[in-house]
């Protein structure tokens, strides 16, 4: 079904070939597999195809509890930071470890009037185990008016 939705939704990462690997309330794993369509002219993964999957890591938190929520509520990246620290190659797995800080932000926003800001990081790892590329993302939530 994820296939699917990608194939629909974010054509550019199912062409890129990205696979959720895991997803639990606290982490979500997503990975890329250096190849033909996401590769550079310097043989190594394209920085935008990290992006996407660094991006993706932490929105798919953000989305699972944004969706438990009993009030519509926006959501939006705001801003993107990011480090590329070594050559991408093979398949590279993005990790997000903060589902329980971005539940702790989707509640207060269903909760008040404000935006709220948060801050969550996403790592890729080759499979040797070393990182590859750093994604700090602030995501912004805000619950949406009731219509009548």
């Amino acid at each position: 079904m994820f296939r699917l939705f990608l194939l629909t939704k974010l054509p550019i990462a199912w062409l890129s070939g990205l696979r959720v690997k895991s997803i639990s309330a606290e982490k979500a794993e997503v990975s890329i597999r250096y190849g033909f369509w996401n590769k550079n002219p310097f043989k190594s993964m394209y920085f935008a195809c990290q992006a996407m999957a660094g991006e993706m890591a932490t929105g798919l938190l953000a989305l699972g509890y944004v969706d438990a929520q009993p009030v519509k509520i926006s959501l939006l990246v705001k801003e993107f930071n990011s480090t590329f620290k070594k050559k991408a190659v093979g398949n590279i797995a993005f990790v997000c470890e903060e589902g329980l800080k971005v539940k702790e932000a989707v509640e207060k926003a269903a909760a008040g009037d404000e935006p709220v800001l948060c801050v969550m990081n996403s790592n890729g790892y080759d499979e040797q185990g070393d990182c590859v590329s750093s994604f700090q993302i602030t995501w912004t939530f805000k619950r949406k008016p009731i219509r009548s």
